[in-house]
């Protein structure tokens, strides 16, 4: 079986096991075995020969750019997520059964993510997306309190409004590909779409994304269709906060990338761009300011990924060679780094059994090797050298400022602002008298050291080949 087949099949298999095995210890170690076996065929498919395209699979440099990430992210938080929810059962707030569900919900999200990616048709482009969207919205009611089914209910009801929207837009581009390509599935497969979108009507196309945008600007969290996204990341599992910041959000970007992408290779059409980038800048400042009035550790860093992924979107809006590389560093560093935020926020409310800033505070004298994790995750996610962050947000910033410098004096607001605001509730909690004791932590540190590490050596030296991928995966997107 090939590399691309296995990252389909192992979360599958997984899916239909964890639903089936007793025991919350063996589907825990199912989850975090599958996770790393998908790791272990994306890592194949990036070393190894390329597939060719087929009518429903694809693999190039920019979605494996996607699946490598993916997977990483996917297999740390499966790592994490085995000690994080022994101690929800411990406490008494998840049972072993839900915890199978929970398992198989997990791979089922992960399938539905990696079929999004490696699929070459739109419309299961679009299947995916929503089966990945559904499977999180049940993790996120797992709890089953009042506040975690009104954020899983207000989750799936915005997201069913934004995948309405996405699908009403690839109609549109199916309607303008008939003309040129024939009915049927030749005119939902991406790589026939995108060599023939010449031919379509660019008034079609025009309308089309501007539906794709809001539909999957939806899942990616861009304000003002952000409302779900704080709720969600709060109330739900923090694994399940991790990965929806780190992944879902990136792979309904990814949709978005590659109807940029068939918007670009017609000359008729209105640019994209400059709709990227007002969302994305508009996201950007308005969750920085967001962030001085969050009193909830998991709300903060919720707004913290809708101001990042507004940086992402603002630099694939401004286009170009560094400025799409510099989207592409960001989206990963932000994943990593974001994801082991979660993980340290998660062992942190865990050991106080509370969310609330206020009583977090003392995390230095309480726990310093947590208190560390934590430090260097805010830092690295507000900006500062020598981390990966502060390398891709400068070469957006630098390449701005050389082509619309009045653009890139309101980024740099917005990453000033939202810097500010990071360092305050750092602050906040770093420092002061512990309040209560705290518990015992029990899931495993190394997935947070193992990222901010990546982070860290990024930031100080980009390997050749990994800059040469880049590079490649920026041009396919002109």
């Amino acid at each position: 079986m090939t590399p691309l087949a296995l990252i389909l099949a192992i979360p599958a298999a997984a899916a239909a096991l964890a639903a089936l095995l007793p025991g919350y210890r063996l589907t825990a170690r199912l989850n975090v075995a599958a996770a790393g076996a998908a790791f272990l065929a994306a890592l194949a498919l990036l070393t190894g020969p390329r597939p060719a395209p087929t009518a429903l699979f694809l693999a190039d440099d920019l979605n494996i750019v996607f699946i490598v990430l993916n997977s990483f992210v996917g297999f740390t938080a499966a790592a994490f997520s085995a000690g994080y929810i022994a101690h929800e059962i411990e406490t008494g707030r998840l049972t072993p059964a839900t915890l199978r569900f929970y398992h198989a919900m997990y791979q089922v999200m992960m399938f539905g993510m990696n079929l999004a990616l490696v699929t070459n048709n739109i419309g299961l482009m679009w299947v995916a997306v929503e089966l990945a969207t559904l499977s999180t919205v049940l993790m996120v009611g797992l709890y089953r309190t009042p506040e975690a089914l009104e954020a899983a209910w207000k989750y799936f009801i915005l997201g069913s409004v934004g995948i309405a929207l996405a699908l009403f837009g690839t109609i549109l581009v199916y309607m303008a590909a008939q003309p040129a390509l024939g009915e049927g599935t030749p005119a939902m497969v991406w790589t026939n779409l995108l060599a023939h979108a010449a031919a379509f009507d660019p008034g079609l196309l025009n309308l089309a994304f501007v539906f794709l945008l809001l539909g999957y600007g939806t899942k990616v969290g861009l304000a003002p269709l952000h409302a779900w996204l704080p709720d969600a990341h709060a109330e739900g599992p923090t694994p399940i906060s991790a990965v929806l910041s780190g992944l879902l959000l990136n792979v309904a970007l990814y949709a978005v990338l590659r109807f940029k992408m068939l918007m670009a290779a017609n000359p008729a059409t209105l640019p994209a761009g400059p709709l990227m980038a007002a969302m994305g800048l508009a996201s950007l400042i308005f969750a920085a300011l967001m962030l001085y009035r969050r009193r909830d550790i998991k709300r903060l860093f919720a707004y913290s990924s809708i101001e990042h992924m507004g940086i992402i979107t603002f630099a694939f809006g401004m286009g170009g060679p560094l400025a799409n590389f510099a989207g592409l560093l960001h989206m990963v560093m932000h994943s990593l780094t974001k994801s082991a935020i979660f993980y340290s926020v998660g062992q942190i409310a865990q050991s106080r059994g509370t969310q609330a800033i206020a009583a977090l505070r003392g995390l230095s004298v309480s726990n310093p090797r947590l208190a560390w994790a934590f430090a260097l995750g805010v830092l690295a996610i507000a900006g500062l050298p020598p981390f990966g962050t502060f390398l891709s947000e400068f070469l957006l910033v630098t390449s701005t400022f050389a082509r619309q410098p009045a653009l890139a004096l309101l980024l740099a607001l917005g990453l000033l602002l939202a810097f500010g605001a990071l360092l305050l509730r750092l602050t906040q909690v770093l420092f002061g008298e512990p309040e209560t004791t705290p518990a015992p932590v029990r899931a495993s540190s190394l997935p947070v050291w193992a990222h901010m590490a990546l982070v860290a050596l990024a930031g100080l030296h980009l390997p050749g080949a990994l800059v040469a991928w880049f590079q490649a995966a920026a041009r396919l997107l002109g």
